[in-house]
Formats: structure tokens, C-alpha cells, sequence
């Protein structure tokens, strides 16, 4: 029997709590959108009036304010969303305990073992949450999570859409590729380059020529694309601990050479390796993300032979990283340092055997630092490479602690690595 998968999706959902919240608003455009003063003044969401002005999630504000000069822009409030996605969850729970949150604004849910349809419980779900709590959804029914986040995404604001397996070839196979979950652009073009433009064509093109262009990924795509998702739907609390720890700042200026990536790569670094000594965790794998002044992001990583822990480590490993990958062709004006691979300290882990005496020193010195400013504040001490530029230093990251409990969320290029 198949399984009956639900994703719910909250429509336009930090704006549309706005909207809620403050009905002044909801005949306007609305986007919600970071400082401006501190460089991150982006468009995070936008309501549907705005939308219909062409804004796009993550352009400048500036922009959107040159599309639509009426725009009204607020600031987000976090803790009140992620009140109403507690609220959305509840009435979900209501339906099924099989809850797997993707999100603060969308949930996969599994009602197989419920005797109504997908259809009748999605429905009854839109209608609740949109007089319980004023806000829309949508709503995706299929057999698997793949075709129920498409479904989700399909027909928007405040609609339901099913995929069968008796009509996902006439209703997937013609969307365009870069519509199926963890496609990004990057992907996209990999597969337009091979004429590769639609789901279909990718479910009936020869894994072994996915399998070439895009390493283990092809064939997952293919996959996919057939239908053929067994992931579960695996409830927050069932989920795996954490899987990676990443800090990013937008920094207060662009960054024009490699002595500004290499101080703000050391920023990140500290953030990192201090929650990675706190959650006393270890990693071997080092991801890099550059966001250009174009605001094109490109995404690189590095698996080590040991696990590292140390800030010092975190960060030389990084700028490794930028220095073999990035050529200068625009000035970056923000960074993400993660890592990932992780296992708890203290562990029988491969070691670098090259190098264990000094590994184990940075490890040791690291902490006592760590010690120290837990007593006498961040500033007690610093590294000296942090004092060269304290403008573009001194600031906390804006992402002061992401962490991804149960694995990644994104696009495919994020995680591909060419």
C-alpha cells in the first residue's frame, strides 16, 4: 500500500504573520528585512502584493524599494514566528505524531495510518489554520516526500495539489528540473548543458550519465524523478544529533583581498570551534561558502584524513580552501565557515600523526581560552590578526550559532562539490 506524505507549507510565512499581527498592513506591500545599517538588508519574505511587483527573496532592499517605491519593510521577529510555526505544528499533531519539521515554515507529515484520504486531511488542514491562526498554506499530497514538497510548492497561496502515482508522469515529468527538491541552480545548468531541461527527461535519461555529471547525486536523481523516494518522515524528536555547526557574517564592508577573507575566515572560525568544544564534538570535513557582491554564493569543502576541533585548524583549513578555489573576479561581502563529518570528542577517531603534539597543544590552549573569556568577557583575548582591522572584526557573526540537527536543507550545489 502507499504511504499518504503531507508537506505543508506556509505561505509567505514572516510576512504573512505581519499581515496578521498588524492588519494596517495587509492592503500594502510588505516585505520583512534585515538592517540595512549592518549590510544585511534583504528581502527574507514579502506578502503577495509584493510579490506581484517582481521582488525576489534575498535582492537588496534598495532594489525592491526601485520596484516598488510604496514598499513597507519590517523588521523580522523571530521569537513570534517561531510561536506560530509551534501553532501550526499543533494542529498538524492533531492529525498524525509522524511530524518532520523542514523549517520554521514547512512540515512533511505522514497520515497513512489515518482512514481519510491525503486530499481530505490536507484540506481540513488549510481550512483550520486559516481560521485558527489567520495565515494560509499549502498543501502537497503524494506517496513519497519528494512529490509532496513539489505539490507544495505547485499552486500557491492557500491550495492543496496531489501527485499520484497514476498521474505524476502527465503532472511531474513536464516541470522544469530545477523545481525538484535539492536542484539548485548549479545542478540545473549541469543538466541543460546535456539537454536535460525537464523532470521528465531526467527520470529517463541513463543514471550511468547522471552518475558521470554528477557523482552519487545522479542517480539519486533519478530516482526521484521516477518516484521512487522511501525516505520516512522522521519526527524531530527521532531525528539524529547534531550533523554540523556553521557560522556566516555579511560584513560591514566588502572584502577585496585575501588578508580580509583570511581575518573574517578567523572570525567564523572562533564561533565554530568554540560550539564545537562546548557540544565537545569533532569534525573532519570543512565547508566554505563565498557570497560575491552580485550576490552569486559558491560553496566548497575539504574532508580531512583526522578529525580537527581547534579554531586554528577550522580556520587554516578554510583559507586553504578560498585561497585554491576563488580568483578575485568580484569582492565578496559574505562568508560561512562549517563543519561537518562529526563525531564526540573523546571517541577512538582517526588522528593526524603527522602533527598530534601541535593538534593536541591548539586543542589545550583553545580551551583554556575558551575558559577565560567564559570568566572575563569575549574581549580578554583576541587574536592578533583580529586587531589588525578592528572594524571589519569586531562584529558578531549574524548567524551566531547554526547548527543543523538533522542534516541539510538546501540546494544541491551546496552540498555537490564538481
Amino acid at each position: 500500500m502507499d504511504r499518504k506524505i503531507l508537506h505543508v507549507d506556509c505561505n509567505k510565512f514572516y510576512a504573512s504573520v505581519e499581515c496578521c499581527l498588524h492588519p494596517e498592513l495587509r492592503d500594502k506591500p510588505v516585505a520583512v528585512g534585515g538592517s540595512e545599517a549592518s549590510r544585511h538588508g534583504i528581502v527574507l519574505t514579502k506578502n503577495e502584493i509584493a510579490a506581484k511587483y517582481g521582488l525576489t527573496t534575498g535582492e537588496p532592499l534598495w532594489a525592491a524599494r526601485r520596484k516598488c517605491p510604496d514598499l513597507v519593510v519590517v523588521p523580522p521577529d523571530f521569537p513570534t514566528y517561531a510561536r506560530f510555526s509551534r501553532m501550526v505544528r499543533k494542529i498538524m499533531a492533531d492529525y498524525t505524531p509522524l511530524i518532520e519539521p523542514f523549517g520554521l515554515d514547512e512540515a512533511w507529515l505522514d497520515v497513512t495510518a489515518d482512514s481519510h484520504s491525503g486530499r481530505e486531511i490536507a484540506h481540513l488542514i488549510r481550512r483550520r489554520v486559516k481560521e485558527e491562526l489567520g495565515i494560509t498554506v499549502s498543501v502537497g499530497v503524494s506517496f513519497n516526500k519528494t512529490f509532496a514538497k513539489l505539490g507544495s510548492d505547485y499552486k500557491k497561496p492557500d491550495a492543496v495539489t496531489e501527485f499520484s502515482r497514476e498521474n505524476f508522469r502527465q503532472r511531474v515529468w513536464p516541470l522544469p528540473i530545477g523545481d525538484l527538491l535539492f536542484v539548485g541552480k548549479a545542478t540545473q545548468r549541469k543538466l541543460e548543458e546535456r539537454c536535460l531541461y525537464t523532470i521528465g527527461d531526467v527520470a529517463c535519461a541513463d543514471p550511468a550519465l547522471l552518475q558521470a555529471m554528477l557523482g552519487k547525486w545522479g542517480p539519486a536523481l533519478h530516482a526521484m524523478a521516477n518516484g521512487e523516494d522511501h525516505q520516512p518522515v522522521v519526527p524531530s524528536e527521532q531525528a539524529a544529533g547534531v550533523q554540523s555547526v556553521s557560522n556566516g557574517m555579511t560584513t560591514p564592508r566588502d572584502l577585496v583581498d585575501d588578508r580580509d577573507v583570511q581575518r573574517v575566515i578567523t572570525v567564523l572560525a572562533e564561533s565554530v570551534g568554540r560550539r564545537l568544544r562546548e557540544q565537545q564534538l569533532i569534525g573532519r570535513t570543512v565547508e566554505l561558502y563565498l557570497r560575491d557582491t552580485r550576490l552569486v554564493t559558491t560553496s566548497h569543502r575539504t574532508t580531512l584524513p583526522h578529525y580537527i576541533q581547534s579554531t586554528g585548524d577550522i580556520a587554516a583549513t578554510a583559507f586553504e580552501l578560498f585561497q585554491k578555489n576563488y580568483r578575485w573576479q568580484q569582492p565578496l561581502r559574505s562568508i560561512t565557515v562549517g563543519i561537518t563529518a562529526l563525531e564526540p570528542d573523546g571517541l577512538p577517531c582517526q588522528l593526524d600523526m603527522t602533527d598530534s603534539t601541535g593538534r593536541e597543544k591548539r586543542e589545550t590552549l583553545d580551551k583554556t581560552v575558551d575558559r577565560l573569556r567564559q570568566r572575563f568577557g569575549d574581549a580578554c583575548v583576541r587574536r592578533a590578526i583580529l586587531l589588525e582591522d578592528p572594524a571589519l572584526t569586531s562584529l558578531s557573526p549574524y548567524d551566531a550559532h547554526t547548527v543543523h540537527p538533522t542534516g541539510f536543507s538546501g540546494k544541491l550545489e551546496d552540498i555537490y562539490e564538481p
